[in-house]
């Protein structure tokens, strides 16, 4: 049988709006958190160029703890405020780090990581986990990349309020 193989397209706009209908695609009828989140973290390392790690902490009493991923061993526990992680779960925004070693308090889960942005994830209006993707590339992520994962973050938040 022949692989069939899918290129992504370079124009941010047309990705994420790929990326947003896939997603519909995967988390149709999913009401499993761990599976959704799997799916999307493989999802986004496949789309995805100059990535090397892409995936969740999961909000576990007052901490972040590592959950579905695509990429090398992570850090395990990160304390809410600390790090970039640490600090979108905080102030539940957006972190868009051009050069992660001189954001105060990066937390080097793998020094490869140039650049950083993250996204809370909610369901019933409280945080959850976050969406944390690293690229080995200064300033990789910019507005582009901001508006179009925090479009699909919402549709994923849909999806989750069933799980």
């Amino acid at each position: 049988m022949k692989e069939m193989s899918f290129k992504y397209p370079a124009d941010k706009k047309s990705l994420y709006r790929i990326l947003k209908t896939q997603l519909q695609g995967l988390a149709d009828g999913v009401t499993d958190l761990t599976a959704n989140l799997a799916n999307v973290s493989a999802l986004l390392n496949q789309a995805l160029t100059e990535i090397n790690w892409v995936g969740f902490y999961l909000m576990k009493k007052g901490r972040l703890i590592l959950g579905p991923f695509q990429g090398k061993p992570a850090c395990v526990e990160i304390l809410v405020g600390q790090g970039v992680c640490g600090k979108a779960a905080e102030t539940d925004g957006v972190m868009l780090v051009e050069d992660v070693h001189e954001f105060p308090g990066h937390i080097a889960c793998d020094s490869a990581s140039r650049s950083e942005i993250v996204i809370p994830v909610h369901r019933g209006g409280e945080v959850i986990c976050v969406l944390d993707i690293d690229s080995p590339r200064l300033a990789r992520f910019d507005e582009e990349d901001r508006l179009g994962l925090s479009e699909f973050v919402q549709i994923l938040e849909a999806f989750l309020e069933k799980c």
